[in-house]
């Protein structure tokens, strides 16, 4: 393949199996995904070491050769981050070839990693995501009042319509989720407008309204990867900063998230320490949306 790579405009996706990540990058020309096949070895064998990952994919790549097996769309034109910080090229699959390698791979383990492979983007989480996606790239953001209800409306309709019946529509039902019970239907309107009317102009503001904002669930689904977008607009318009969610660990922000309605005091050191001023970087926000929707990923 001799095609010249763009390589500061690639869009960059990180999924994550076993909470191992797998990396993408985007190939406009033909529009489809490359994965790191690095970290597909990574994944499937639970491998910590990138070195003896990267050994057992170069075997593996010679082996399945030498058995017949063609992995026919292999390139080595993306750069992915190497763990001293520096991109270098490596070897990428695109989804099909991703498909073959799982299917020919020399142990069972592959098989549960090809289920979640198929299944990720077939999903509503799946598409919901590539819409996540679209949004942060649309412009659309820009448009929006941020802090407002009909706000977190928009985006909750813009990630989910086509998908639920009720994206962008106010929940008329009680919820609850692992034993926490989110504010009662009957009272929700009401508690909708006391949090759009919350001050917003300090880090503890903002984040007293998000925890509110959390309280309140004011969607039967698609609460947190709506409102994280949400939050970030907030920031990004009060004080010219967004968070950096990579810097935040999943197990950490579930924690922090489940105890933020009796004491704020984790989820604000969590979002305080990854704070960025890198509000116009395109990469900021596309990672956002990988760990956003990593948050979701049941165990």
């Amino acid at each position: 393949m001799n095609r010249a790579m763009a390589s500061n405009s690639t869009k960059k996706s990180i999924r994550f199996f076993n909470d191992r990540e797998v990396r993408a990058v985007w190939d406009e020309e033909h529009s489809k995904w490359w994965f790191s096949a690095t970290d597909i070895v990574r994944a499937i064998n639970d491998e910590e070491d990138y070195v003896k990952a990267g050994n057992y994919w170069r075997w593996l790549k010679k082996k399945l050769a030498t058995d017949g097996v063609q992995l026919v769309s292999v390139t080595h034109e993306f750069k992915f981050q190497a763990p001293d910080g520096k991109q270098r090229a490596a070897d990428a699959l695109d989804a099909e070839c991703v498909q073959t390698l799982a299917k020919n791979y020399p142990n069972n383990r592959a098989r549960a990693f090809l289920d979640w492979f198929t299944y990720s983007d077939n999903s509503i989480d799946g598409q919901s995501k590539k819409k996540a996606y679209t949004l942060i790239e649309s412009g659309l953001l820009e448009s929006m009042e941020p802090g407002t209800v009909k706000c977190l409306q928009q985006i909750h309709a813009y990630l989910f319509g086509g998908l639920y019946d009720f994206a962008g529509h106010i929940r008329t039902k009680t919820i609850w989720k692992d034993g926490t019970l989110f504010c009662r239907a009957e009272y929700l309107m009401q508690n909708l407008r006391i949090i759009e009317g919350m001050p917003e102009t300090t880090f503890d503001e903002i984040v007293n309204k998000y925890v509110e904002m959390n309280v309140a669930h004011p969607f039967m689904e698609g609460n947190g990867r709506s409102t994280r977008i949400w939050l970030d607009l907030i920031f990004k318009a009060r004080l010219k900063l967004c968070v950096d969610w990579s810097k935040i660990d999943k197990k950490d922000y579930l924690a922090a998230m489940r105890t933020s309605t009796t004491d704020p005091m984790p989820i604000k050191a969590l979002l305080r320490g990854a704070m960025t001023d890198r509000i116009d970087d395109r990469e900021i926000f596309m990672k956002g949306i990988d760990y956003s929707y990593y948050y979701e990923q049941e165990e």
